[in-house]
């Protein structure tokens, strides 16, 4: 505002000594005059280049670039659930394949168990025969190798004599009185149970000890 009124000053005398000729201005009034003309013509030009920029700059950006930040954004949202979406169907593929392979022989073991079940029971009685003895040393033999390799396919016998009793492994048949063992213990296994990894295929029929 200063500047703006020395500017003006110096105008109205230099255009009172054009109109009056006898009216001179001195060097230095002149030079002064020149420097207030030449500021105000760069200020004029800051204030034009001001002028110059928009001043809705903010909103073009947001209109024509942050549209387009959004839409990259957007697809690498998508990008990376579509990755993640796949990594879990890799997983799920895996976990399902691991447990069909741990399973697979699940019908084929369950149909060995009456096998093993007759097994059993040729021991138990063979073995109170003396004239069967050495026969029952092939049945025992038998069913150790068979057992053996039905263990390599995850199944394992469940119910042993002395054990405390389970529901979710054993199934009670009755009642049975052993003074060398606790109260609620296996007296008695009937008939063996059997697992296939952490799965139940059959429980044992045990009895009860009272």
């Amino acid at each position: 505002m200063h500047h703006q009124n020395v500017h003006k000053s110096y105008m109205k005398a230099a255009k009172a000594a054009s109109e009056c000729p006898e009216t001179e201005m001195s060097g230095e009034e002149a030079l002064v005059a020149d420097q207030v003309d030449l500021g105000g013509d760069a200020a004029a030009g800051e204030h034009a280049e001001n002028a110059a920029l928009p001043e809705n700059l903010d909103a073009l950006c947001k209109e024509h670039i942050c549209p387009q930040c959004d839409v990259k954004t957007e697809a690498d949202e998508q990008r990376l659930r579509a990755a993640a979406e796949m990594e879990n169907f890799k997983k799920r593929l895996a976990r399902e394949h691991e447990e069909m392979s741990r399973y697979a022989a699940e019908k084929v073991l369950r149909d060995l168990l009456p096998a093993l079940d007759n097994l059993d029971l040729a021991l138990q009685y063979g073995s109170q025969n003396e004239a069967c003895r050495d026969m029952m040393q092939g049945v025992a033999m038998t069913r150790k190798q068979l057992l053996e390799a039905v263990a390599k396919h995850g199944l394992a016998p469940v119910g042993v004599e002395g054990e405390a009793f389970t529901p979710e492994l054993h199934e009670a048949v009755g009642f049975d009185c052993r003074p060398d063992m606790e109260a609620n213990a296996v007296a008695r296994v009937l008939q063996s149970g059997y697992k296939l990894g952490d799965r139940l295929l059959r429980p044992a029929k045990v009895m009860i000890n009272q």
